[in-house]
């Protein structure tokens, strides 16, 4: 475990601008953000459209931001809520670290290693051209899976840990896809927080 809450991993991947921080908040500070998240978020299932066919989504979410902006992504469009003070001091930790002003945040709670995310790119028209995500996670260590749209053997595994910070940047969402796949390990709750910007 480093002691260093601002040691940083830079991966070296084409097309890409990934920083990883494993420590971005203590364990101690984790785990009690983590309790406050699962209970005080109002925490909604929505329904995908697959090929043709209705599902629940695997995972539940939530959306918080500014100026009742919506967001839209798989067909669902959500509302957001107004920030809270537990959100705010999330976002002005992870604000001071990339020097950005972040208008969004959406949450997925991983409620077992049978909740996931499937491929995907965080680029809808309304993040704007080479958007920042800077996603924290707390709760129990999930798999991020990241591959290049055109070179095969462009890929990379992080294990997002309690209280980690994780920045894409730069071009990254238009060449890249990641996932949460899910896993048969016992695992426990995962909460994560995507925060982006909404032109």
């Amino acid at each position: 475990m480093s002691l260093f809450p601002e040691e940083k991993i830079i991966f070296d991947l084409p097309d890409a601008s990934i920083e990883y921080f494993p420590d971005f908040f203590s364990s101690e500070q984790a785990h009690t953000l983590f309790e406050r998240l699962k209970t005080e978020i109002p925490w909604q299932q929505d329904t995908i459209t697959v090929y043709g066919k209705n599902h629940l989504q695997p995972r539940l979410t939530a959306l918080y931001g500014n100026e009742g902006k919506p967001y839209g992504y798989s067909n669902i469009v959500m509302h957001p809520h107004q920030w809270n003070p537990l959100l705010m001091f999330i976002k002005e930790e992870v604000e001071k670290e990339c020097q950005e002003n972040f208008t969004t945040v959406l949450l997925n709670y991983y409620r077992s290693g049978q909740d996931s995310n499937g491929w995907h790119a965080d680029n809808e028209k309304e993040l704007g051209r080479n958007p920042i995500i800077a996603s924290v996670s707390f709760g129990a260590e999930r798999v991020f899976q990241l591959k290049h749209n055109s070179i095969k053997t462009a890929k990379q595994n992080i294990t997002l840990q309690n209280g980690s910070l994780l920045i894409m940047k730069g071009t990254t969402q238009h060449f890249w896809k990641h996932q949460i796949p899910k896993t048969q390990k016992e695992v426990g709750g995962r909460i994560n927080l995507t925060f982006r910007i909404i032109k």
